[in-house]
């Protein structure tokens, strides 16, 4: 019964609902059964898996005929007297099986028919094909690893709901392979990223993830209270500070995979807790930046879609051709036909605002509106990767400023299918400078922005031993899965994004 509820389209579902707590109680029954017989699968510790699904159907002219052990979910079943087929599904993908009566002995095969859709099973066999030329392993053994007592999502329909997908991603890998192959993928890319970094001379490091001023971007903290010191820390919303004092510590290249979290709201986009990776290489300016990312962005896609011309949505995107590159005030210029360059000052940047209905705060200035008007007007029109250079600064209070320009700094955003996928500075190294850029950033919370930076003096006393010239990066490192995995969400790439409590 359970194993044809598990096979059949789900054509009655108010049936189904009422017929699923019998359903849960008979595998139950089975399993107690199997307990008291002295078949308990939950006693198993190990099982030797010599191979995998993939692995055989791609090297099948070498093992046809040997031996193997696989280890997997069944996902079907077929019953057929002294024989039956099922199928496995193991880390690499599904392979049937073809389990007999007189191959595994009586008893055996009597147990292998009770077992259900979902037991975790090991099996022994030969590798052979079937009269259809489907490659199958035939069975000697069979044992019960781990007994299933939730029933599956049915196998016509899948798992689509996306909310029970996010919530049950455990599940979500299980019916869906494409999933599955977005979270490979994803563990391909970050270990793609690390070659290519270490081959460049780059130091992978680790800094701290609470601490007492979460600085190095512009964005509410997560606050917490630390018992034993009976203080109050933060939840780091960036890498950039610590990892400078590394670089004035002599680490010339120096970079960081790991968590950061950030009090905002949910979105296709953006999610509390994600994943960012900050570099910095002393001795370079942002330009020196701009080609590092190029060229780390055109490896990656080559190793791990085995192309530089990867799909995203309705879009091609060619990571292989020169980024584009212009700055902030080009970008505006070509899509508003409005040039900051002529515009006077903060009050005559605020008429404009006023005429575009663009909404700004009172304290916002020219580099703020700009940046507005960016925002506004270019950002969903920079589908082809994009580096946008020469920011205000009014909005990057860790950036060099361009000598020749002293209004804005030498930063650029890499942006691709109109989303910011890294932010990028020629590091702001004057502790002079940079004093001056604190006590501004602190007028501004006092104003009422709650992601403006607070002053870190222990930084400052850093900056003042003496940092190099310096080029910083920071990537979104699950932007980067969306795009190489074509997933619209950020939740799509991450095992386990941030849900609202079922108990609100």
């Amino acid at each position: 019964m359970a194993e044809q509820q598990n096979n059949q389209p789900q054509n009655n579902r108010p049936q189904q609902e009422q017929d699923l707590g019998q359903l849960l109680k008979i595998r139950r029954e089975k399993l107690t059964a199997l307990q008291k017989a002295g078949k308990d699968p939950f006693q198993i510790t190990k099982y030797d898996v010599t191979n995998h699904s993939r692995e055989i159907k791609e090297n099948y002219d070498e093992l046809e005929g040997k031996t193997v052990s696989i280890a997997g979910r069944i996902m079907q079943k077929r019953v057929m007297g002294k024989a039956s087929f099922c199928n496995i599904q193991d880390l690499q993908g599904n392979i049937q099986s073809y389990v007999a009566r007189d191959s595994i002995g009586e008893e055996p095969y009597a147990d292998f028919k009770k077992y259900d859709v979902g037991d975790i099973v090991g099996i022994t066999g030969e590798v052979f094909t079937t009269k259809t030329g489907e490659i199958s392993v035939h069975a000697a053994s069979v044992t019960l690893l781990s007994k299933s007592l939730q029933i599956l999502p049915e196998k016509y329909h899948g798992l689509t709901n996306t909310d029970i997908r996010y919530r049950q991603r455990y599940t979500d890998l299980i019916m869906n392979e494409e999933v599955k192959e977005t979270f490979v993928k994803r563990s391909k890319i970050i270990s793609a990223i690390r070659r290519y970094l270490d081959d460049q001379g780059f130091m992978e490091v680790e800094t701290p993830m609470l601490v007492s001023n979460a600085g190095g971007a512009a964005a509410r903290p997560f606050e917490t209270h630390f018992n034993a010191l009976d203080e109050d820390v933060k939840l780091r919303i960036s890498l950039e500070l610590y990892l400078k004092r590394l670089i004035v510590g002599g680490l010339e290249r120096v970079y960081e995979i790991g968590r950061v979290f950030r009090n905002e709201g949910l979105d296709t986009r953006h999610n509390p807790e994600f994943t960012l990776m900050e570099l910095y290489q002393a001795y370079t300016d942002y330009n020196g930046m701009m080609d590092l990312t190029e060229n780390m962005f055109r490896y990656v896609a080559q190793e791990v879609c085995g192309t530089t011309t990867v799909p995203y949505g309705e879009y091609m995107i060619d990571l292989g051709k020169p980024f584009e590159r212009l700055t902030m005030i080009d970008a505006v210029k070509k899509y508003t036909g409005i040039d900051f360059d002529q515009v006077p000052d903060t009050a005559a940047a605020k008429k404009l605002a006023d005429e575009k209905d663009v909404h700004y705060e009172d304290r916002h200035t020219k580099g703020d509106i700009l940046n507005l008007f960016f925002e506004e007007f270019v950002e969903e029109h920079l589908v082809q990767p994009t580096f946008v250079m020469d920011h205000p600064v009014e909005i990057s209070p860790l950036t060099k400023r361009k000598p020749d320009k002293p209004d804005y700094v030498e930063r650029f955003e890499l942006f691709i299918t109109g989303r910011e996928m890294c932010n990028a500075y020629s590091e702001l190294n004057d502790p002079i400078d940079q004093r001056e850029r604190f006590k501004a950033q602190e007028a501004a919370l006092a104003a009422g922005d709650e992601e403006a930076n607070t002053t870190d003096e222990d930084f400052l006393n850093a900056l003042e031993i003496g940092m190099p010239p310096t080029g910083g990066i920071g990537y979104g490192i699950d932007r980067l899965v969306m795009l190489l995995t074509n997933s619209p969400a950020i939740r799509d790439v991450l095992l386990f994004p941030t849900m609202k409590s079922l108990d609100k």
